[in-house]
């Protein structure tokens, strides 16, 4: 991305895009229970309140109506199709592990088969989004979370829950994501890219060039640690170097690390995500905050800022929901990368027209 004169100046920037993560999978109702919902209404009722904050997109993860996390395809199902009609405007954006909470205790915190995640793309109605990770990858969510941030909940230091979501990984190896790629852009879907690292993006650039991914770069920067990048400054500058001027970059980090990264992405023109899957206290941590007040705390600063918020039609612009690419030609031109290499061309590569 390049940041040229006036690049800081707010009327050079698009929109803010406001993601919010309001189910918090990892955690268990009796952590948060003035802001964890467990009845479908309960969770429906969430999402049109975190639109009305500001919020235009939903990060999505349902539970059963016991509390747990739900791996149910058809319960996802249902819950799509309830905030749909409650919520026509939220681009709605299901988490691609489904639901990673453990079964039981003293299972592994772990994603879903392969055939199982697949079934995302069948959803109907059919979400605007799914999240994929590039390349089979460590994800320690606790890593970089100190006592006080997991103090009283399930996942407190030297808990069976702690240690379930230490040893998580994520499958996303070669084959199974240019496959659920393909059978996402076949319905329609869009891929949202949760990246860790630029070597993870440079996989992508790859498939793109191989005309194996012929989709927009909107992706997330997830800065979480455990396997994943730690969030700070000279981790974040080398990503958003990498990222080609096309893409549509947001942040998302964890805990008290959740807002610092958030307001470096809005004077930055970059997008941000907030809710209780990535955080649940107050920057002091002498309260819980919820999933709405957080909206409402970046709607506040970005507005003082001098960056007005994006509704849910601005949102889908600028998300270029509804869009895929007919070639690998177009598909780096529209994103921002070199062309292809032509065979005996010499020399640095760049697009004749702008996309």
């Amino acid at each position: 991305m390049n940041f040229i004169d006036g690049s800081n100046f707010p009327e050079h920037m698009e929109k803010l895009v406001i993601t919010c993560a309001p189910f918090g999978p990892e955690w268990q109702p009796a952590d948060f229970p003035e802001d964890i919902p467990v009845k479908l209404k309960d969770q429906v009722q969430k999402v049109v309140d975190c639109y009305n904050a500001g919020a235009t997109v939903c990060h999505v993860h349902g539970r059963e109506e016991d509390g747990k996390g739900s791996k149910s395809l058809e319960r996802t199902n249902e819950l799509v199709a309830a905030i749909r009609e409650a919520c026509p405007g939220m681009i709605l954006q299901i988490g691609g592990s489904i639901s990673f909470a453990p079964v039981k205790e003293g299972d592994t915190a772990a994603w879903l088969s392969d055939d199982v995640r697949h079934g995302l793309s069948m959803i109907e109605p059919r979400p605007d989004q799914v999240t994929i990770a590039i390349n089979s990858n460590q994800m320690n969510v606790v890593e970089q979370m100190v006592a006080a941030d997991v103090a009283g909940t399930s996942l407190a230091v030297g808990t069976p829950g702690y240690y379930a979501y230490r040893e998580m990984t994520i499958p996303a190896g070669p084959a199974w994501v240019e496959e659920h790629i393909k059978r996402l852009s076949a319905r329609g879907i869009q891929t949202h890219f949760q990246l860790a690292t630029v070597a993870q993006l440079e996989t992508v650039e790859r498939m793109m060039r191989r005309g194996a991914c012929n989709v927009p770069l909107i992706l997330t920067w997830v800065a979480i640690g455990g396997g994943f990048e730690a969030p700070n400054v000279y981790n974040l500058s080398n990503f958003v170097r990498a990222c080609p001027d096309g893409s549509v970059l947001t942040l998302e980090s964890s805990m008290l690390n959740t807002l610092p990264m958030n307001m470096m992405a809005i004077a930055m023109g970059l997008h941000v995500r907030c809710g209780i899957e990535d955080n649940i206290w107050t920057q002091d941590r002498k309260a819980k905050m919820g999933t709405v007040k957080q909206i409402e705390q970046l709607v506040r600063i970005s507005r003082e800022f001098g960056r007005e918020v994006a509704d849910g039609k601005e949102a889908r612009r600028i998300y270029r929901i509804g869009e895929f690419y007919s070639s690998a030609e177009e598909t780096l031109a529209k994103n921002g990368f070199a062309p292809n290499r032509k065979p005996g061309q010499r020399g640095f590569l760049q697009h004749a027209l702008a996309a």
